[in-house]
């Protein structure tokens, strides 16, 4: 009976009647509306990687009597292949969750995801104390629990396992704040994903506090509500590992008085899609990556020396950046912007650069502008939407045309060049005729 009870709370024990289903090939096993009678479905699931399960209601079983696992059943537990579980649409008592949580560290479950649940209550954590687990990785998205605040004692409780957790994503989750013990539990945490919540600036400084998060390299605060660039900059100061910060789809705006320094480590900035009618400083001095798509820059006018990948999408630049201010540049992408030519005496500076993609701007298919952007073609550094997604929009004798289908002569293109010598010819003939 203890290994019947051990393995239905472990792998999901939910409230109505289904069953399971193992895809050998992939190691995968999906599990609907489990009940105590489906214990054989269950077992089919022990040999996958990763098993999910997926709707039901939890509070009828708070009352089961858990007891700890007995030799046999520890063995069987950590035997099992099971490296993922995924819990779906699920109303969980988080005082069965204190409870059955401890089973875990009898597994090799790395990863655990909680997508659409709803947690419910307080739960005793006394019985995690010390507790080791070997889940490294922990996803909520869509939940709806108590908050975070005021409850020190069970992050305290769950700190031995805590200070070991390398990935944290709660997102979706309507998530207003973090408060500082929050981030100083997560000792060795390296990324933390709060996309899509409610946070805003006033609540970042307090949540990335000193001592908080000290090895953290990533974190993607996409999609909050955040509005100051130098508010965040002066919030993340104190993270000395941050290697990787996403600021996406906030609106963000400079504060002309303010200054701040942004971490050293910093390599990677996303500031796509928030709202930018201008390129804000500072920027990180030893930025490799800047992703400034989908907002409203008409000109962009910097300096970054490390850069590498500049992506610049979706704006309303009618000129290519100066290359010479990126030296070590590989990857620039310019789509769908209002940019009628490509210089390729400028691309070509650059023996770094292999990734041009411009597709979807309004192209001069006069000599200099067909005959530049059909080379860099040829060179095969252009990228994706060649040839297809580049189309002439002036003169008007082309507009519609495939930039590649331009006939480019040496005769239409540079007639000075060809009549330049002709002239030098006759010129030489009449001297030589007088």
């Amino acid at each position: 009976f203890t290994m019947k009870v051990v393995l239905l709370l472990l792998l999901g024990l939910l409230g109505a009647e289904g069953r399971c289903f193992f895809n050998r090939t992939e190691e995968h096993c999906m599990c609907y509306n489990l009940s105590q009678e489906d214990l054989s479905s269950i077992i089919q699931c022990l040999p996958a990687s990763v098993v999910e399960f997926w709707g039901g209601d939890l509070e009828r079983y708070i009352s089961f009597p858990i007891s700890e696992p007995d030799p046999s059943a520890i063995d069987m537990l950590h035997s099992l292949a099971i490296r993922k579980i995924i819990f779906g649409d699920l109303l969980v008592p988080e005082i069965l969750l204190a409870r059955v949580l401890k089973f875990f560290s009898y597994t090799q479950v790395q990863e655990l995801v909680f997508e659409r649940c709803v947690f419910k209550g307080r739960g005793s954590w006394g019985g995690m104390e010390g507790k080791d687990l070997p889940v490294a990785s922990l996803s909520f998205h869509n939940v709806t629990s108590a908050p975070l605040t005021g409850r020190e004692q069970d992050l305290s409780s769950l700190s031995s396992w805590l200070g070991t957790l390398q990935d944290l994503a709660v997102t979706s989750s309507r998530v207003t704040s973090l408060p500082c013990d929050v981030g100083r539990v997560f000792r060795a945490l390296r990324s933390l994903d709060v996309a899509q919540n409610s946070l805003r600036d006033e609540s970042l400084m307090p949540a990335f506090c000193k001592g908080a998060f000290p090895q953290l390299q990533v974190l993607s605060l996409q999609h909050n509500h955040l509005s100051s660039y130098h508010g965040v900059c002066r919030s993340v100061q104190l993270l000395p590992e941050l290697q990787h910060l996403d600021l996406s789809q906030n609106k963000l705006m400079a504060d002309p008085s303010s200054s701040c320094q942004w971490p050293a480590s910093l390599r990677m900035l996303n500031l796509s899609d928030t709202g930018l009618g201008e390129v804000l400083t500072p920027l990180p001095p030893s930025l490799e990556v800047l992703d400034m798509s989908c907002n409203h820059l008409r000109a962009v006018d910097m300096s970054l020396s490390s850069l590498k990948k500049l992506f610049l999408s979706q704006n309303l630049l009618q000129a290519v950046p100066s290359i010479r201010n990126y030296p070590m540049l590989d990857t620039l992408h310019l789509d769908n912007n209002s940019i009628p030519e490509l210089p390729r005496d400028e691309l070509k500076l650059l023996g770094y650069l292999q990734d041009v993609a411009a597709a979807g701007n309004p192209y001069n298919c006069s000599c200099s502008g067909a005959g530049d952007l059909q080379a860099l073609a040829a060179t095969g550094h252009l990228g994706q939407g060649w040839p297809q997604d580049y189309v002439c929009q002036w003169p008007p004798g082309y507009q519609g045309w495939l930039v590649r289908d331009v006939q480019v002569s040496v005769l239409q293109c540079n007639r000075a060049a060809v009549v330049a010598p002709v002239c030098v010819a006759l010129a030489l003939l009449a001297g030589a005729g007088a």
